[in-house]
Order: structure tokens, then sequence, then C-alpha cells
């Protein structure tokens, strides 16, 4: 590689790791251009071409890291979330699959990082299936994701609504007690768990909650209300 090529990588890289993706994406283009060799820039291109919302771009960015590198987990898990971003939920999941079995990890324990990253994107899985009004579906993978990533009090929420939508009044109570346990100034976890306790006749419980969210967050306009209301 002539020098000429050396610097526009080395710039292409420095702007990336500052964010600035208008000025990598023109010397990373020059690179490729050049040479196809580098797994790395195919993976940086991806990300800049997602972020600019130019999904297919990216995908091809990415399956072209992978074509370099078969072993590149952030190629993979880029390429999974970008699968998923574009409603290609089977891909997604498979992508991610491969990048596990390729992975280092012992068997039956993933990468912290990977486990995040996973749970999410099941989390995201759910969230479509909710707007929809699938409620079962939404519930299994909001599970899958918190097999993944029991302590996302955010996606138990979800799965407490989800349950509390579905008609399973004591289990949403069950994971929102949950996630007050785990995080105690979760302000919209106490909302709706006394919603969800005054729904179930336990008026005192519910008030108790409420009233907790007004020592946390004074002037809270919805805890007000409820207690107005009870």
């Amino acid at each position: 590689m002539d020098d000429t090529l050396k610097q526009a990588l080395a710039l292409g890289r420095g702007y990336y790791l500052k964010k600035e993706y208008g000025l990598a994406e023109q010397y990373l283009t020059q690179v490729v251009e050049h040479n196809q060799s580098f797994a790395d820039v195919y993976n940086m291109l991806g990300v800049i071409y997602h972020d600019q919302g130019q999904y297919q771009k990216a995908l091809r960015a990415f399956e072209a890291a992978l074509r370099i590198n078969p072993g590149y987990t952030d190629a993979a898990l880029n390429l999974a979330v970008t699968y998923n971003d574009t409603g290609k939920y089977k891909e997604a999941q498979e992508t991610y699959r491969h990048a596990l079995s390729r992975s280092g990890a012992s068997h039956g324990k993933l990468d912290r990082f990977v486990q995040g990253k996973l749970a999410n994107m099941y989390a995201e899985i759910g969230d479509v299936y909710l707007s929809s009004g699938m409620y079962p579906e939404a519930i299994e993978e909001y599970r899958r994701a918190l097999a993944l990533g029991p302590a996302f009090v955010d996606i138990r929420a979800k799965l407490a609504g989800a349950l509390r939508d579905a008609g399973q009044r004591e289990a949403a109570i069950a994971e929102y007690e949950e996630v007050v346990r785990q995080s105690p100034t979760y302000v919209p976890a106490r909302l709706n768990l006394g919603l969800s306790l005054y729904a179930a006749g336990r008026k005192e419980d519910a008030t108790k909650q409420w009233q907790r969210v007004l020592e946390i967050s004074p002037g809270n306009r919805n805890a007000e209300m409820y207690l107005q209301m009870s």
C-alpha cells in the first residue's frame, strides 16, 4: 500500500473515531476504491451508512467485511442490527447465532457486550409485536431479552406492560415490583405499578407507590393526578 493510501486510511480511521462521519466516509471510500482487503474499513463504512439511514449500503458493507473476515464479530453484530432495522428478523437472529458460534466464548457463555446487543435486539422485536397488538409474541421476545440481560429494567418494564395489556395483571405486578426492587428510583415503573395495583383493588398499596414517586420526583403531575383520583 502506497503512502497516499496509508494516509487516507489513517485519516479515515481518525475521523471515524471522532464521529466525523462525513469526512471519514470520503477517506475510507478512497481506500476501498484501491484496496478491498480491509475488513475494518468496510465495517466503519457500514456504521456510517447505517447512521445516514442508507441501510442497503450498510448491509453490503458489513457483508463485505464478513467475506474478508468471517470471524469479525463486530461486523456480524452490526449486520444483525441492520437486518433488524430493515425488518429482516430471521436473518438478524441467524447472523447473531453465527457470530456467537464462531466466537471464542465458552459453550453456554456469551461475551457481556454481545449479550447486551442480543438482548436489545430481542427487545426491539418485542416492541414490533407489541405495537401490532401481538401480546404473546411480544412477551416471549421480552423474556428472551431478559434471559440475556436480567438487569435491563427498561426491558423488564416493557414486559410488565405487555403482560398487563394481555390481561395478566398479577404477572405484570410481579414484574413491576422486580423493576422497582432493582431500580428504586425508576419513576415510570412505580407509576405503572401503582396503576396495576389500583386495578387489582389494592388501593392502599397503589397510594404508597405514588407517594414514593413524589418523594423521588416532587411535583410529578402523573402521581399527583393518580392520588387525587384514587
